[in-house]
């Protein structure tokens, strides 16, 4: 899995191949349009031109998403990334509706261009292949670093690919004699180019609004909760994306005698399996229960530690007032309270009192109390 610098770095480098080509296709675009005189070949290069804007956007964005969190930002900056695919895929709606609008005036207008030269042809097929190639090599790599802001630029790339299309259909149709061809072709690609503007937005807003992950992926995350040794179920999952990458929040149900050390390393060991089959999981937080809290809400209703010892010391005192115990150990288990208690040998002995009956007696005793479930009493061995 790469780090958060590596992801950094590669996205820059591959948005940095793409600056390049299109300086360079820009230029040469609209050098040759000139001098082949063919207005939608300038048009294109200017189109070409442009996407050095988005291009150094999407580095700045990239930059903004992988900083460390900090304490304004204690979830870390990844939403930039998202924001910044909002922002793209409303940039190819906007040059979409462009594209269309400059078409259908040009078709009711039916003011068609001039018949360029062949270089404009060359040219408009250098482009094609070209933009292809950069869309291609940079939606692999969005794929790769699970970046939704590199796959949107590279879908921004492909509009470029797509307008060079128009101008070369354009270009032929002009010197074949069909000069509305490259209009009507404009309007088509227009829409296809809209389409993928609006799905980009629409993906990311869901994101920004904390939209849960698939059904299908969060069953495959429970499954692999479950075999966890130690796990009895998961609930209350949650789950959302934050820059390609999934943060979950979920409830792990285990035994309820388990030492609170123990249900944690079970916890760890859930983060651990989920980070090692999905390599998109970041950020796991978990809750350790001994019960289902969804379903039973009991837990508010039975008394604290304190209010457990201060009855569990009147009933002892009941018995012998030089009773005292070592430890206590408290189990929540289906609305009751079970109880381990150790007592020292030495003041049974000095009670003469038997464990047995020890025993006997406390639970006639806590039997009274709605809450007592059952006790475990350990007797601590005499020293010497």
């Amino acid at each position: 899995m790469l780090s958060a610098e590596q992801r950094q770095r590669e996205a820059r480098r591959v948005t940095l191949i793409g600056s390049a080509l299109d300086a360079a296709l820009g230029i040469a675009k609209i050098i040759v349009g000139l001098l082949a005189h063919s207005h939608a070949l300038v048009a294109d290069g200017i189109h070409s031109l442009s996407d050095l804007g988005t291009d150094f956007m999407v580095i700045l964005v990239l930059k903004l998403a992988h900083k460390e969190p900090d304490q304004d930002h204690p979830y870390g900056h990844a939403r930039f990334e998202t924001l910044g695919t909002v922002m793209l895929g409303g940039l190819l709606i906007a040059v979409a509706g462009a594209m269309a609008y400059d078409s259908i005036d040009v078709i009711l207008s039916r003011e068609f261009l001039a018949t360029p030269g062949w270089a404009a042809l060359l040219v408009a097929g250098i482009s094609v292949v070209s933009k292809e190639w950069i869309f291609r090599y940079t939606l692999a790599a969005g794929k790769r670093l699970k970046s939704d802001l590199i796959i949107a630029n590279a879908w921004h790339s492909r509009t470029d690919a797509f307008s060079s299309i128009v101008v070369l259909i354009g270009i032929a149709g002009t010197m074949l004699g069909a000069s509305w061809l490259d209009a009507l072709t404009a309007v088509l690609v227009a829409l296809l180019v809209a389409k993928i503007g609006w799905d980009l937005c629409w993906k990311s807003i869901k994101e920004l609004v904390d939209t849960a992950l698939p059904e299908d992926q969060v069953r495959e995350i429970e499954d692999a909760v479950h075999e966890v040794d130690g796990v009895i179920s998961v609930h209350s999952l949650k789950s959302r994306l934050m820059g390609g990458q999934s943060l979950l929040e979920m409830h792990i149900q285990v035994d309820s005698h388990l030492s609170a050390s123990e249900g944690h390393y079970i916890g760890d060991a859930v983060v651990r399996t989920l980070k090692r089959r999905f390599d998109d999981i970041d950020q796991v937080i978990f809750h350790i229960d001994t019960y289902n809290d969804d379903d039973q809400l009991f837990c508010s209703t039975l008394p604290t530690r304190a209010e457990v010892e201060a009855s569990l010391r009147q009933a002892l005192d009941a018995i012998d007032p030089q009773l005292r115990w070592e430890s206590l150990t408290l189990h929540y288990v289906n609305a009751r309270i079970e109880l381990e208690l150790k007592i020292d040998g030495l003041t049974l002995a000095e009670c003469r009192l038997s464990g047995r009956d020890l025993q006997r007696r406390l639970d006639d005793a806590l039997n009274q109390l709605y809450w007592f479930g059952r006790l475990q009493l350990w007797q601590a061995p005499v020293d010497g």
